[in-house]
C-alpha cells in the first residue's frame, strides 16, 4: 500500500502542533516554578484533591498519570519528602499502596492554582477565543473518541 504523505496544509498543521507543544509546556512549567513546583508534581495535587478522600491507588494514579509504576514512584519521593503527599497501605490488602494528599500539599496546590489558572488562560485560552476555544475541544473530543476506540478494540 503506498504511503499517503501528508498535504502542504496537512504538514502544517501537524508540524505547528508538535513544535507549539513544548514551548506551550514550558510556559507553564515557567509560572508554576515560583511555587517550587513542576506541572508533573502539579497534576498529582490535582488528581488527588479531587479523589474520594483526597487519595487513590498508586495504580490507578499511575494510569491517570500515563507513568509505569516506577516512574510514578519517582514522581512522589520528592512530594513525600516535602510532605505533600503520603504513601500508605491498604488496612485489607497489603498489595495495594495508596498516595494520599496531605493537608501541606493542598496549600502547595492552592497557591499555584491561581497562577496556573492564569498561564493556562494566558498562554493557551486567550489566544484561542472563545470560538477558537470551542473548535479547540470539539476537535481535541473527536481524537479522544478516535483513540479510546482504537484502544478497546
Amino acid at each position: 500500500m503506498p504511503t499517503n504523505w501528508l498535504d502542504d496544509s496537512e504538514q502544517t498543521a501537524w508540524r505547528n502542533f508538535i513544535t507549539t507543544l513544548p514551548d506551550l509546556s514550558a510556559a507553564f512549567e515557567a509560572d508554576l516554578a515560583p511555587h517550587g513546583i513542576t506541572m508533573g508534581d502539579y497534576e498529582v495535587l490535582v488528581f488527588l484533591s479531587e479523589a474520594p478522600d483526597q487519595r487513590m491507588r498508586m495504580c490507578d494514579l499511575a494510569a491517570a498519570l500515563r507513568l509505569s509504576p516506577s516512574g510514578l514512584t519517582r514522581r512522589l519521593d520528592g512530594m513525600v519528602k516535602a510532605g505533600w503527599v503520603e504513601r500508605s497501605a491498604c488496612s485489607s490488602d497489603r498489595r495495594v499502596m495508596y498516595a494520599h494528599l496531605t493537608s501541606t500539599g493542598l496549600a502547595k496546590m492552592d497557591a499555584a492554582a491561581p497562577d496556573h489558572v492564569d498561564s493556562v488562560r494566558r498562554h493557551f485560552l486567550t489566544p484561542l477565543g472563545d470560538d477558537g476555544v470551542q473548535q479547540l475541544s470539539a476537535l481535541f473530543t473527536l481524537i479522544r473518541a478516535h483513540l479510546h476506540k482504537l484502544q478497546s478494540a
